[in-house]
């Protein structure tokens, strides 16, 4: 008997015909031995909605209330698909993260968990009952509710299954796992039967939507087996057939196969670029014009610094879209304190990355990347590498094209 750990997103949950279907996929769990506990999202929308009835009372919303709104949605998913497993003969039982109870820091609607009590459902659990628990909230040292932000049930499920030890943690989704990069940009696109927490994780962290960065990184810290699989398959599907589905995240150890150099190309079009122009090149320049970007709640990923010219030099940045005009706002606040000559920015740029562990025993790469970049006609605007990733900036009207002749040249449409 194996100890595992279901999770269900929203569109799983989006109806109460779906939710059935997930009742009748965990009792075909259940019904082969496992000992089953399962953390399913609000319904698709009902987190958005709350969120708006919550804006439409106070145009910035407290917090900490915000959070007793926001995870409604999730009490509303487990009492409705416990009822549904009670429906078909199933012992079952719901709880609130607070009832676990899964303990997080006092950082209302971005929370991170710090400890979970599992005895209540082990005790559950050994009575023969599939246990179901919200996903995406906790509570604080202070009895507070409190929420782990966009994604947070992927991190829960993780970290259920982190504390309990289970033997696997399967992430039911509406697509049928990880793909060598987005289908709908490139159609020969190739799902992948096993990547690394490290490959995961860089994939997570530039664009790829299919898990939260947060539970990769836990699931990578405890070790925990996780596999992406579809929910939209039929929920009475052969279950040896299911447990070997989708994508299996786990350890470069773990894996029987020589890795490929390249695992697959992740894109994100949330860039903006910024350059400030003839800043003094002395110690501490990075820290004057980064320090209050960072002052202002604004996460910088590329950074590139110019060689220095006559004492000046150009340092240029990238934030998210959605922070230009802010970032821009805090520079020119600063301009004269940084000794800055002027200002440049743009807010239409993407990031393509290409990321594989076989990088680290196979070189030639970066050449690669260039020359099929160069064949096409694109430049490159910044560069950034890592041991498993190389990473470039550049126009985003060439970004499908990019990924389109990256993912041919390094044939990754080939098991």
């Amino acid at each position: 008997m194996a100890l595992i750990v279901h999770k269900y997103g929203g569109t799983s949950m989006g109806s109460t015909d779906r939710i059935k279907n997930v009742a009748r996929r965990v009792a075909k769990w259940h019904d082969a031995g496992h000992q089953i506990v399962v953390v399913p999202s609000a319904m698709s929308g009902e987190t958005n909605r709350l969120i708006g009835l919550a804006k439409e009372i106070q145009a910035q919303p407290d917090p900490r209330e915000l959070d007793m709104i926001a995870s409604t949605g999730e009490q509303v998913s487990v009492g409705l698909l416990s009822m549904a497993l009670l429906a078909i003969g199933k012992q079952a039982v719901s709880y609130a993260g607070w009832q676990v109870a899964i303990k997080t820091d006092s950082a209302f609607t971005k929370a991170r968990i710090q400890s979970i009590d599992d005895e209540k459902v082990r005790r559950d659990l050994d009575a023969g009952k599939i246990v179901i628990i919200t996903g995406f909230q906790g509570v604080d040292e202070h009895g507070n509710i409190s929420t782990l932000g966009r994604g947070g049930s992927d991190t829960s499920a993780v970290a259920i299954a982190a504390a309990m030890k289970a033997s696997e943690c399967l992430i039911f989704t509406d697509v049928d796992g990880v793909y060598t990069t987005d289908p709908r940009v490139v159609s020969e696109a190739r799902r992948l039967k096993a990547i690394t927490f490290e490959e995961m994780l860089e994939l997570a962290s530039l664009g790829s939507k299919v898990l939260q960065t947060r539970s990769v990184e836990f699931a990578g810290n405890y070790r925990v087996p996780t596999r992406v699989l579809s929910s939209l398959t039929d929920p009475m599907l052969d279950l040896e057939e299911e447990a070997n589905s989708g994508t299996l995240i786990s350890f470069e150890e773990d894996t029987h196969m020589e890795q490929a150099v390249i695992s697959g190309i992740a894109f994100n079009r949330d860039e903006a670029k910024i350059t400030v122009l003839g800043v003094p090149d002395r110690p501490g320049v990075a820290y004057h014009i980064l320090g209050p970007v960072a002052d202002a709640n604004i996460e910088v990923d590329m950074i590139i610094q110019n060689q220095s010219v006559d004492g000046k030099t150009d340092f240029t940045f990238t934030v998210s879209r959605n922070d230009y005009a802010k970032a821009m706002d805090v520079l020119t606040a600063a301009k004269e304190e940084l000794g800055a000559a002027s200002f440049t920015g743009d807010a239409k740029v993407s990031k393509i990355s290409v990321v594989g562990v076989g990088m680290r025993s196979h070189v030639g790469v970066a050449s690669q990347m260039f020359r099929t970049l160069s064949e096409e006609g694109i430049n490159i605007m910044m560069i950034s590498t890592s041991e498993i990733k190389i990473s470039v900036l550049i126009d985003e009207k060439y970004m499908e094209l990019a990924v389109r002749a990256l993912h041919k040249a390094f044939e990754l449409e080939k098991a």
